[in-house]
């Protein structure tokens, strides 16, 4: 590096002596609000799924079975919700585990970029399948899920996570 600069947490040269701005705190916290809401809503999702015992049943009222074999024929991909009607407990228990676990590693920023890639999944089959016949698109919001988990993806935590912490204690 150049007598006179540093490297900051993302690479970029920054002037040795120059105190951060609010402008790079900002770009530092900027994913911080989107991970927070993102964990606690996947915990929260998949504790509700868990803890609900008509949703982890195969057949009734409010039951994963019933809601995959309600979207069964207006999905984009029919062999999915085909997958998940061999089993649909089971397939209940993976959503449900799945978002727990996408949630947990947000939250905290363990294996953030990991989780993200979790949670897009997730949403991306969701959105192929549940909510794929919502009309117009944009009332459906597990495709906005989906585009949510995308920044998590490529930036992942460098605040606030034990990613970071792991990384600085990795760096001494």
């Amino acid at each position: 590096m150049t007598q006179g600069y540093r490297t900051d947490t993302y690479g970029s040269a920054v002037q040795a002596g120059a105190s951060r701005g609010w402008k790079e705190t900002a770009s530092r916290y900027a994913l911080l609000p989107l991970r927070i809401f993102l964990g606690i809503t996947f915990i929260y999702a998949g504790l509700d799924k868990l803890t609900d015992s008509a949703f982890m049943a195969a057949t009734g009222p409010g039951s994963v079975g019933e809601l995959m074999s309600s979207v069964r024929d207006s999905s984009a991909i029919p062999a999915l919700v085909d997958l998940a009607l061999k089993n649909p407990e089971g397939f209940g228990y993976a959503i449900a585990f799945g978002e727990l676990a996408v949630g947990l590693g947000t939250l905290f920023g363990l294996l953030t970029r990991l989780a993200a890639v979790g949670g897009a999944l997730i949403s991306l089959s969701l959105w192929l399948t549940v909510s794929w016949q919502t009309d117009p698109y944009y009332y459906g919001n597990d495709l906005a899920y989906l585009m949510a988990w995308l920044p998590l993806i490529l930036g992942g935590a460098a605040v606030l996570s034990l990613d970071a912490l792991l990384a600085a204690r990795r760096g001494r």
